[in-house]
């Protein structure tokens, strides 16, 4: 009998090629312009979008890229093309099946369409998609099917998308691991996730459902009792009002209420990115400091981690158990 051969679609948001104003300014182009990310009526929000954000915003975020930005490139480019190649390596390992492991970007380059083409060429009898953000939302895990429904020729291959992650025990464990030898007596873990409008979960988005589950595990896991740990949401534009309570405003209230000492981590994002690096590690750190705090650990995100990897080849093996 012969092996079947499995294509592996890696999926994360994508990031500039660069950090540079022009590379920014495409890439934001592209994002922004993605009506499940922003889902203002057009005619109000093109204007804005071309005439004030696309003007503006593109110098100052290019700043913030270059202060994380690694020789080999983007943090988030650089770790999604490590936990693709060491996933492949993992699954190489399979004596009953073929594995090829591709890597797409909802935005940027290398596209979702490309990475599904790839995979075609190759002659996947059937392809596993897994978005690398634990917890589903509008706004992440369904462009990602948006684009795949759009793909006519792909859609010929039998393909399987993996919504979520957000409770699975491996990916649970794997964040607690990497937590234990940041935490010390009296330090409270602060879980943040990236917000989203509170009228997306109005509209029946799972994300925050999702999101607590995550973190009540994950504190369980760490046998932490309720005041030793909370959540917070960061990056919040415009506006309406986001999901609560809001990283900054937690950052400059802790130290008032008498914690001094925070472990901070994104349990929302599978690999390091300028929002982890820069808005979450580098601002919110400050912000802490300067109300008082004493100390401020970030805890990296899982990246090309072992058991991170280890994680992702349960989670297309678990995928292919079900064809058995």
């Amino acid at each position: 009998m012969s092996k079947k051969k499995y294509g592996v679609l890696l999926v994360n948001l994508g990031t500039p090629a660069n950090p540079t104003t022009g590379a920014v300014r495409q890439f934001l182009k592209e994002f922004l312009s993605d009506k499940r990310v922003v889902d203002a009526p057009r005619l109000i929000w093109i204007p804005v979008l071309y005439g004030i954000i696309l003007t503006f915003r593109p110098a100052r975020v290019a700043k913030n890229y270059q202060k994380i930005w690694l020789d080999s490139g983007s943090p988030l480019m650089v770790y999604s093309k490590s936990q693709q190649s060491k996933l492949q390596q993992l699954l190489d390992e399979s004596d009953q099946h073929h594995f090829k492991v591709a890597l797409g970007m909802t935005y940027g380059s290398p596209s979702i369409e490309a990475a599904a083409s790839e995979l075609e060429d190759w002659g996947a009898d059937e392809v596993i998609v897994l978005p690398l953000y634990p917890q589903f939302s509008f706004t992440t895990t369904a462009p990602v099917t948006d684009q795949l429904a759009r793909l006519k020729s792909f859609a010929e291959n039998r393909y399987r998308v993996i919504n979520d992650y957000h409770d699975d025990t491996h990916y649970i464990q794997a964040l607690a691991d990497s937590i234990r030898p940041k935490m010390r007596a009296g330090a409270k873990l602060v879980m943040s996730f990236h917000g989203i409008p509170k009228r997306y979960v109005k509209q029946g988005d799972p994300y925050l459902a999702q999101s607590e589950v995550t973190a009540k595990k994950l504190a369980a896991t760490l046998e932490l009792s309720e005041t030793e740990w909370e959540m917070a949401f960061q990056s919040r534009v415009g506006r309406e009002e986001w999901l609560t309570p809001y990283l900054d405003q937690r950052m400059a209230q802790l130290p008032t209420e008498g914690t001094k000492n925070v472990v901070l981590v994104t349990p929302g994002f599978s690999c390091d990115c300028l929002e982890t690096l820069e808005e979450v590690a580098m601002e919110n750190k400050e912000i802490f400091l300067e109300a008082g705090g004493e100390s401020f650990e970030y805890v990296a995100a899982l990246n090309d981690s072992p058991a991170h990897i280890q994680m992702m080849a349960r989670l297309v093996e678990s995928q292919i158990l079900t064809d058995q």
